[in-house]
C-alpha cells in the first residue's frame, strides 16, 4: 500500500463525512501532524478534489470528485436497467425508491427517485448508508453470507435506538430476508424513515444491488401490494442483467 495515496483517500473520506472541516480539525481526525494533511490537501486542491472555502477557510470536497462519481454511475449497467423500472415503483406505491449497491460495510445510493407527489424533496444521489443498517444494505447481506458473516464478527455501529448491533440478531434477521428475499428497517439508519427491500442478482449468480422504498413511519408498515411491487421489480431487474432465477440462493 502507498501510503501518500491511502492518507489522501483517508482525508477524502472524512471530508465526505463532515462536509467543511479546517485543517487541524482534519489533522485531528486522521491523527496526523497538520504539516502532512497540508501537504495532502495543497496536492488534492490542485486537482480540484478539493477546495476551500475563502470565508470560512474550512475544506471541502471538490468538483473532480463529483466527476469521477458521474463516470462510476455511467459506468454501472445495473443503474442503467434499473431507472425506469424504479420510477414505474414510485408511481405504483407513491413513496421515494431508492437502488444501492454494497461498497466494503456501506451501501452507496447510484439512483432515486422522489416520491411522485410533487413535494420537495433533496437528491440522494451519493448517500451512503452502514450496511447493516438499511433494508437495500440487509437485502445484500442476506445473499453474500461470506461478507455477513464478517461482518457480524466486528462491533456494529449504532445509528440510533432501532440499529441491529448484536452478531446474532443480525444472523437471525438476515434469514428472515433469505426465506422472503424482501428486507426492512424501522429507523434503524435516520429516525422517521423506514424502508423495505429486495436483492438484485446478475448473470453470474450474485448480488450486485437492492432496490427499495423509503417509507416515512407514519406510513408504516407498506401494504402487501407495495411490498409485491418491490420483489417483482427487483426480480425485473435482475433478469435484464442476466439472472436465471430470482432469489438466487446464497452459496459461501
Amino acid at each position: 500500500m502507498i501510503q501518500s495515496v491511502d492518507r489522501a483517500i483517508h482525508v477524502l473520506g472524512v471530508l465526505q463525512g463532515a462536509r467543511r472541516l479546517s485543517l487541524s480539525e482534519i489533522a485531528a481526525r486522521l491523527d496526523l501532524p497538520p504539516s502532512t494533511v497540508h501537504g495532502i490537501i495543497k496536492t488534492l486542491a490542485a486537482h480540484g478534489m478539493v477546495v476551500q472555502d475563502r470565508e470560512s477557510a474550512r475544506y471541502r470536497i471538490g468538483p473532480a470528485v463529483l466527476k469521477l462519481a458521474n463516470v462510476y454511475l455511467d459506468t454501472l449497467e445495473l443503474r442503467s436497467r434499473s431507472v425506469s423500472w424504479s420510477a414505474e415503483l414510485a408511481r405504483r406505491t407513491g413513496f421515494a425508491v431508492r437502488t444501492a449497491v454494497g461498497n466494503l460495510d456501506e451501501v452507496v445510493v447510484i439512483h432515486h427517485d422522489p416520491r411522485p407527489d410533487g413535494s420537495r424533496q433533496m437528491p440522494e444521489v451519493g448517500i451512503v448508508i452502514p450496511i447493516h443498517a438499511s433494508a437495500l444494505g440487509k437485502a445484500l447481506l442476506a445473499f453474500l453470507p461470506d461478507q455477513a458473516e464478517e461482518l457480524a464478527r466486528r462491533e456494529l455501529r449504532s445509528m440510533t435506538a432501532e440499529t441491529i448491533t448484536a452478531p446474532q440478531a443480525l444472523r437471525d434477521e438476515l434469514d428472515r430476508v433469505r426465506h422472503t428475499a424482501l428486507a426492512t428497517e424501522q429507523e434503524e439508519a435516520v429516525l422517521g424513515d423506514c424502508g423495505v427491500a429486495a436483492p438484485i442478482f446478475d448473470a453470474s449468480d450474485q448480488a450486485v444491488g437492492a432496490i427499495g422504498l423509503v417509507v416515512p413511519k407514519e406510513d408504516w408498515p407498506p401494504s402487501d401490494a407495495a411490498c409485491a411491487a418491490v420483489r417483482e421489480t427487483a426480480r425485473a431487474i435482475s433478469r435484464e442483467l442476466g439472472a436465471a432465477r430470482w432469489p438466487v440462493p446464497p452459496s459461501h
